[in-house]
């Protein structure tokens, strides 16, 4: 029922004004800043970790102003359809993506990092639009429906979903690479997977090392990427100079840097990230040395 639920809901918001559903996702975002209770109370803890200098007033806004971006991006996620490149135009400012098309088109494979800050199936759907070879791995949710639902969504942009673990994530993560295609990962959480702790909003955050890990063994070439939404409702998505990684890189270090650069795009636009997500959770287990 939720799977058809979320089909159905596709279908209608496909038909609706990019416009009218941005502003129809702004008053659900209100609304759950209200109803959602203990994740606006957990989001107004993880920012005072992140800008203790700020007041409980600037933090409160803040986190309203994330409610509302979740709920236009949710919206979103109905009308990403309809995203050809003419309407790829019309509604996304991109930069840089012109090194990564030529990377690809040299035969080289690129692994390409990113956050959950701003609307990333919105950058998956911009990555996918330009036709070159695009897959992404993915980490289960709960609900399978809503699985199905994004897995299915992604590749109507012709997007690949690699499931995070399965039997077949490492044949098919290589086949990526050695076929001249782009690899997408998202390292700005706390996994049950093998973590390093690297420094985010100077304090020390568990962070999945295996996606980097798999960048040296492989020498591939890395980037970069950030989207975020603009005043005007449009998404502004960067892409930063490819670059090769070898083999004796410290995968520490280069999860390090990878992190730093993401919390720099978090303090930009820090209404954009979701910080309800328990960033700097300790557990045990599942923590590797990085080497």
């Amino acid at each position: 029922m939720l799977y058809r639920l979320l089909v159905g809901a596709t279908a209608i918001g496909r038909r609706i004004p990019l416009r009218a559903g941005q502003f129809i996702g702004r008053q659900i975002g209100r609304l759950a800043f209200h109803v959602a209770r203990r994740e606006r109370n957990k989001a107004l803890r993880n920012l005072a970790i992140a800008f203790p200098e700020w007041t409980d007033t600037q933090r409160r806004q803040a986190i309203k102003a994330m409610f509302r971006h979740l709920g236009m991006s949710v919206l979103e996620l109905a009308w990403l359809p309809n995203l050809n490149a003419t309407r790829r135009e019309a509604t996304t400012i991109i930069d840089g993506i012109d090194r990564i098309l030529e990377t690809l088109d040299s035969g080289r494979g690129v692994i390409m990092f990113t956050a959950h800050c701003g609307n990333w199936e919105w950058l998956s759907y911009v990555m996918g639009s330009y036709g070159r070879p695009v897959s992404v791995l993915h980490r289960e949710r709960d609900q399978p429906d809503m699985n199905r639902y994004i897995i299915e969504l992604r590749a109507k942009a012709g997007v690949k979903t690699i499931g995070r673990g399965t039997a077949s994530s490492a044949k098919e993560m290589i086949q990526t690479i050695k076929q001249g295609g782009m690899l997408a990962f998202v390292i700005d959480q706390n996994l049950r997977t093998e973590s390093v702790k690297v420094p985010f909003f100077g304090r020390e955050a568990l962070t999945p090392v295996g996606p980097v890990k798999f960048a040296i063994r492989t020498e591939a070439w890395i980037s970069i990427s950030y989207i975020h939404r603009l005043p005007d409702g449009r998404h502004h998505a960067q892409f930063l100079e490819p670059f090769q990684v070898k083999k004796d890189d410290d995968p520490v270090e280069l999860t390090a840097k990878i992190t730093r650069l993401y919390e720099e795009q978090i303090r930009r636009h820090p209404e954009q990230w979701v910080w309800m997500h328990d960033r700097w959770r300790e557990r045990s287990g599942t923590v590797s040395s990085g080497q």
